[in-house]
């Protein structure tokens, strides 16, 4: 069995297999039956359950996963949430294995504690792992979340695979505890 690339729609590919059944027989069958199968507006959240990294780990109740776990809970205690070491510019990354073209981020401050620690952290989106993606284009600066509290930032679409979290600065701790991604 072959398949042809029929088109190309915010980096998911619909195609066509083509299949011989006999000497004179074609059955062609179009993956994407139902319309607006390849519609970037059937995405939910792109970082839901993706690959995660950061630049250090506090402890157990504090892995990068846990940035997209689905949960917003913003009880570090209750482990839903990232926490890096104290340290110069800590990042936080996830990988949506693929491109995509993001053009909203919503993030989760912690709740319990310590919410103005994330004021200045910069979203960055792009494809490159160059600074561990540090430099890639910024899409937004977080100014304020309250403690326990979810903002939504909106901007002009970047395509990227990478979204990182950058809190720039010296002896800086960064905390997250729901990240989520939106394309279009």
């Amino acid at each position: 069995m072959k398949h042809k690339v029929i088109s190309q729609c915010a980096d998911l590919t619909c195609f066509i297999l083509i299949s011989k059944v006999s000497m004179d027989v074609l059955v062609i069958l179009l993956l994407a039956l139902l319309p607006g199968l390849c519609d970037t507006k059937l995405m939910g959240d792109l970082a839901l359950g993706g690959k995660t990294a950061q630049s250090s780990t506090f402890n157990f109740l504090g892995l990068a996963k846990h940035a997209v776990d689905g949960n917003r809970n913003s009880n570090f205690l209750y482990g839903s949430c990232t926490h890096t070491n104290l340290e110069n510019n800590p990042w936080w990354r996830v990988d949506l294995m693929g491109v995509y073209k993001i053009s909203r981020v919503t993030i989760t401050n912690r709740g319990d504690c310590c919410g103005e620690w994330l004021s200045g952290a910069q979203i960055r989106i792009g494809n490159s792992l160059n600074s561990n993606g540090n430099n890639n284009e910024l899409a937004a600066t977080i100014w304020s979340i309250p403690n326990g509290g979810t903002e939504t930032y909106t901007f002009k679409h970047i395509k990227g695979r990478y979204v990182n979290i950058v809190l720039p600065g010296i002896f800086k701790i960064l905390i997250l505890c729901e990240v989520e991604v939106y394309s279009r």
